[in-house]
């Protein structure tokens, strides 16, 4: 869904519609078809027979009655919203975490489909696929060009479990035909856990999924192995997803009966939701990170731990999102998702930000809180009306996200526009590929992480490359400026196709000053 509003052509026949068309679509989609005689639908087919014989220009009907849903929607609050049947799938496999395709990691890089990874015991692995190989053609069609781009390539590669699909891979100057039989291909949502030393362990979660407390669950449990004594747990950039995943993760820290979130709504009577006496993770001294992107269940889960006195937050505030969404699937194969909730964290508090005035308001506030806020805390939520207690007696504040116990200043030592060429270009991702095809590197991870080193020479290639293949003109004081960034990040891209995300995020966390930070919150 864009966020633009409509087209000032449009507005008039939106207007027209919208009061007459919502009631009646969405009471025919959850409680029947409406009565053919009644006046509203009268009225509503008389109004889109209007426009459809005399509007100045040619409009799209299912356009713009979407688009209105949305935008009504959003007068209620910034997170109630419309989802078309072609969008529903992204959300199910987002919140399945899973999808039906091939199994492999690929770029689009000099018109073709470049395959970076292959998951061990995937459809592609299984018939043979290689990191390197170059997808020419997918069911006899062409699949190389200028046309060519990732929505396409997924809708071709995609499909339902245990359907066929016939690709043509270019490999050391032969093509070679592949007939590969989908499976179900699951989406990592804890893409990162390690030992950081001896007794602290790490874990990253990306989103919040059906099967993320499962993988928590796991990966906790291997680090324990490990002698894990205190746990790092990164939930920077985690917009959220399941609120029932939070809940199970929280579990894991809190004692028996403690309360980890309740919620209440006007339809909704009040829930309490408490940690039973599962949990593996009781004696664990935890520190989590979070940022301006951490929301949602992120907060659900963090706002548990701080307010039960379990572990110190560290980063900067998070996104303030304090309200429950529930998904209506309608008759069409379209979903609408309403809020049907406010939760409160185990103080009391809402951490919903204010959107009173709007919903282009809320984003506008939105994108100022990931800039206004980044190096400072915004001091004007420390008001006495938004106080609350922790377990202990802390206090904590709502009005608008979870406030870290310690803040931490954004880092931007090291960028410059070179750099973000370099990242908005993808040349990062495009270089790792064209050096893993002219060079085997067989090591293990942990020896990557000590041997591998990015050196000068090394750096010329990426540079001409970057020059090259990408038109991104060397800027030599930028360059100079951010060149240890420029190092790290293209060893970490390396270790990631290497060693996908694990790989990726040991490399860069090594320098990420919020990780030194939390380190010494302890």
């Amino acid at each position: 869904m864009s966020e633009e509003g409509p087209k000032p052509l449009y507005w008039l026949p939106i207007l027209l519609t919208s009061i007459a068309a919502l009631g009646i679509w969405v009471g025919s989609a959850f409680f029947g078809e409406p009565n053919n005689d009644s006046k509203e639908l009268q009225k509503l087919q008389q109004i889109f027979q209007v426009l459809d014989q005399q509007y100045v220009d040619k409009i799209n009907t299912e356009e713009i009655f979407e688009q209105t849903i949305s935008e009504m929607l959003h007068k209620l609050d910034p997170h109630s919203n419309y989802i078309s049947a072609k969008n529903l799938k992204l959300l199910d496999e987002q919140t399945n975490a899973a999808f039906g395709g091939i199994g492999v990691r690929f770029l689009l890089f000099r018109d073709t489909i470049c395959v970076t990874h292959v998951n061990a015991l995937s459809p592609a692995f299984l018939g043979g696929l290689k990191r390197g190989d170059r997808i020419v053609a997918i069911d006899g069609k062409a699949a190389t060009g200028q046309s060519i781009s990732n929505e396409k390539v997924m809708a071709r590669l995609k499909g339902a479990p245990n359907t066929e699909v016939k690709v043509t891979i270019f490999r050391k100057g032969k093509k070679l035909q592949k007939t590969l039989v989908r499976n179900t291909i699951p989406i990592a949502t804890v893409p990162s856990y390690y030992m950081i030393n001896k007794e602290t362990g790490y874990i990253q979660i990306s989103q919040f999924s059906l099967p993320t407390a499962q993988e928590f669950h796991t990966a906790a449990l291997q680090l324990q192995a490990k002698g894990m004594k205190k746990l790092l747990l990164d939930l920077r950039g985690n917009g959220g997803g399941t609120m029932d995943a939070a809940i199970q993760i929280a579990d894991e820290f809190l004692p028996n009966g403690q309360l980890i979130l309740s919620s209440k709504g006007f339809h909704s009577k009040e829930q309490k939701y408490r940690a039973t006496a599962a949990g593996i993770l009781e004696q664990t001294k935890t520190v989590v990170l979070i940022d301006a992107q951490s929301a949602s269940a992120s907060e659900i889960l963090a706002g548990a731990l701080q307010d039960n006195d379990r572990a110190k937050i560290v980063g900067r505030r998070s996104y303030g999102k304090g309200l429950i969404q529930q998904d209506k699937r309608l008759k069409d194969g379209s979903n609408i998702r309403i809020t049907i909730a406010r939760y409160y964290t185990p103080s009391g508090r809402s951490i919903q930000r204010p959107y009173e005035k709007g919903y282009e308001a809320y984003k506008e506030d939105e994108q100022k809180a990931l800039t206004d806020e980044y190096f400072k805390p915004d001091s004007s939520i420390f008001v006495d009306s938004l106080k609350y207690k922790t377990r202990n007696g802390r206090t904590v504040y709502g009005g608008g996200g979870i406030m870290p116990d310690v803040f931490i200043a954004g880092d931007t030592s090291g960028t410059s526009l070179y750099l973000s060429e370099l990242q908005w270009n993808g040349v990062f991702n495009a270089f790792a590929f064209d050096y893993l095809n002219q060079n085997n590197i067989t090591l293990k991870l942990q020896d990557y992480l000590t041997d591998f080193e990015v050196n000068e020479q090394l750096l010329s290639k990426f540079t001409a490359f970057a020059s090259t293949e990408f038109k991104v003109r060397f800027q030599r004081n930028e360059y100079l400026h951010s060149k240890e960034n420029i190092k790290r990040l293209l060893k970490a891209e390396i270790a990631r196709h290497l060693y996908l995300e694990n790989g990726y995020y040991q490399v860069v966390n090594t320098h990420d000053t919020d990780i030194q930070r939390a380190l010494k919150s302890f």
